[in-house]
């Protein structure tokens, strides 16, 4: 299960104030409910804003492909979750709710009045929870590589325990052998490898499992049944994607899937997934926010 890579990258307690740079673009801090910064950049201009949610045990840069695309026409917004790339640790519990708020915090920061909110993979459920908190700013969601099966329930509290025992024994190489079998595909380039494992394997161990319990339990139904804005999503093949059981759910969901790639799209074939992207966006922009 991808959502099982509740991952992060405690590196920052404090961070520099917001920073202007050309064309729009700022890098800035926004605090959350429990006091820990939030690192972003921001760039371009135009309305609805999209705001960029990474995986577990990245950072905003692996955006950088579609924050350079999309900024001609949105404002374009990219953050680091707590405890990942530049923003603060420190935090007590490492939970989807907590992640979505950090993301609350950098649109309030920002004062950004209409997003389309982006979650790749435990970005997915990050983004439900974002969404949740601030019903009259969302106008659509996309979900890349994620919540592949809305129906799908939890794993037991056994199975649950099973994993995350071995995960505390045997962190990097539990890690490095998931990454490796279930994530990467047949085509995936040997940099962007390179890059995700530098990534995730940075994680310091304590933040990682606590995350990794949150995601690998996450029901994204109390959320699905509150939030009113349209869902779209980017998948690859790698996890079939439960199509009809999404649309109960979701009765306006579409998908478009991208075969033969590994979990990482954005990196591994920026240029179809940039197309896909925007072809979500103008299906959003259509729908006029409505599911």
């Amino acid at each position: 299960m991808k959502t099982t890579l509740g991952l992060a990258v405690a590196l920052v307690a404090l961070s520099p104030p917001a920073r202007a740079g050309s064309q729009g673009a700022v890098s800035g801090t926004a605090t959350s409910p429990d006091r820990i910064p939030i690192r972003y950049h921001a760039a371009g201009k135009g309305d609805p804003a999209l705001v960029f949610v990474h995986c577990g045990g990245c950072e905003r840069g692996f955006w950088d492909g579609q924050v350079a695309q999309f900024a001609a026409k949105h404002r374009v917004v990219a953050l680091d979750l707590a405890g990942h790339g530049q923003s603060g640790g420190g935090r007590k519990d490492w939970t989807m709710p907590a992640f979505g708020q950090d993301v609350v915090s950098v649109v309030e920061a920002l004062g950004l009045k209409r997003v389309v909110l982006i979650g790749h993979s435990i970005g997915g459920p990050v983004v439900l929870e974002a969404a949740r908190r601030m019903p009259g700013r969302v106008a659509g969601l996309v979900l890349v590589d994620t919540l592949v099966n809305f129906e799908q329930r939890p794993p037991a509290a056994e199975e649950i325990e099973k994993f995350l025992s071995e995960l505390q024994a045997h962190y990097r190489a539990t890690l490095t052998a998931y990454v490796s079998q279930h994530l990467f595909s047949a085509s995936t380039p040997e940099p962007v490898k390179a890059r995700v494992l530098e990534a995730v394997l940075s994680a310091p161990q304590e933040i990682g499992v606590a995350a990794a319990r949150s995601s690998v339990a996450y029901d994204p139904l109390p959320a699905l049944r509150e939030i009113k804005a349209p869902i779209r999503a980017i998948n690859t093949d790698l996890f079939p994607t439960n199509v009809e059981g999404n649309r109960r759910q979701v009765p306006g969901y579409q998908v478009a899937i991208m075969k033969g790639v590994g979990h990482y799209p954005m990196l591994e074939q920026p240029e179809a997934f940039n197309a896909l992207l925007a072809e979500a966006l103008r299906e959003l922009a259509r729908s006029g926010g409505r599911r």
